[in-house]
């Protein structure tokens, strides 16, 4: 399936830096690392995923190919880098819905309108990897992810030092766990997350996956109760309707919701001035809303 869409982003620069916001919710107060302003097209922790290749010439990339969910955030991030760089992108999902494939929607639809080509139900193995293609593990881990993720922990170092913050506690949830492992090694303070994918385990698994040092690996908050990944939840679109309400600031709706309920589940982190990493995701909302639409009406 492809779109016909094929028309380049402008070039221009895309430069890592975001603001810091001082909220207040309940009864905290919390700093906002604002990463879903980077840009229009490049936003998020997928931005900071991807910038190293954003950032460098690769002559011999033809195209990249990568695998995961058919609403993943970097399925779509990687749709806008292969479109700055005029490469073909190819992406493969185990299953397809008939209304998706027949409606497109959210981070589906962005994507194919960035050109990608969907595979479904086929294998991607690294049997076929050319040197002509860049193959990026699902959701974006891989080492180079480090690249975007330390100057995310300087901006965060340098912000800290204006401020005369001496210690910060940091937040963010997690999926393969990719930018809290390399925002702490890179970074002197505490980083929390908590897996919103799998479970504890699995995400330890993930943070093994690319660095050995385990004093290197995040501080996992370990969640109250068991919640499926992507499944609706009432406490999950009442919390987001409140955060959008106290503080002015859309969230996801897939993973902050989660984030949120475990961190205030945990209020000792805020005994130190408190960081958390909006990581944007905001188009894959366009999907969910419909589904809590649906559901709870």
């Amino acid at each position: 399936m492809k779109t016909q869409k094929d028309k380049a982003l402008p070039c221009r620069p895309y430069m890592l830096h975001s603001p810091i916001e001082e909220k207040l919710f309940e009864p905290h107060t919390i700093y906002i690392k604002r990463d879903d302003l980077l840009s229009p097209e490049f936003s998020g922790n997928k931005a900071r995923k991807f910038y190293y290749y954003l950032q460098n010439d690769f002559p011999h990339i033809k195209k990249i190919v990568s695998y995961g969910s058919n609403q993943s955030n970097a399925m779509y991030s990687l749709s806008v880098l292969a479109k700055i760089k005029g490469w073909k992108f190819d992406y493969y999902v185990n299953h397809l819905p008939s209304y998706l494939g027949e409606n497109p929607h959210g981070n589906f639809k962005h994507a194919l309108d960035n050109g990608m080509t969907i595979h479904v139900g086929e294998d991607v193995s690294t049997a076929m990897i050319k040197k002509s293609i860049l193959f990026i593990e699902e959701g974006g881990r891989e080492e180079n992810a480090e690249y975007g993720l330390k100057i995310l922990a300087d901006e965060i170092a340098i912000w800290k030092k204006e401020q005369g913050i001496e210690a910060l506690n940091i937040f963010l949830p997690s999926g393969t766990g990719t930018t809290a492992l390399y925002l702490q090694k890179n970074s002197s303070d505490c980083v929390y997350t908590t897996p919103c994918v799998g479970d504890v385990e699995y995400l330890k698994k993930q943070f093994l996956m690319l660095e050995e040092n385990e004093k290197n690996h995040p501080f996992i908050l370990v969640p109250s109760k068991k919640r499926h990944f992507g499944k609706l939840y009432r406490e999950s679109y009442n919390i987001w309707l409140k955060l959008q309400d106290k503080m002015g600031i859309e969230f996801d709706l897939l993973y902050d919701p989660v984030g949120w309920l475990i961190l205030l589940e945990n209020p000792e982190i805020f005994q130190k001035p408190t960081l958390y990493i909006h990581q944007g995701g905001l188009i894959g909302n366009e999907s969910m809303l419909a589904r809590y639409q649906r559901k709870y009406d």
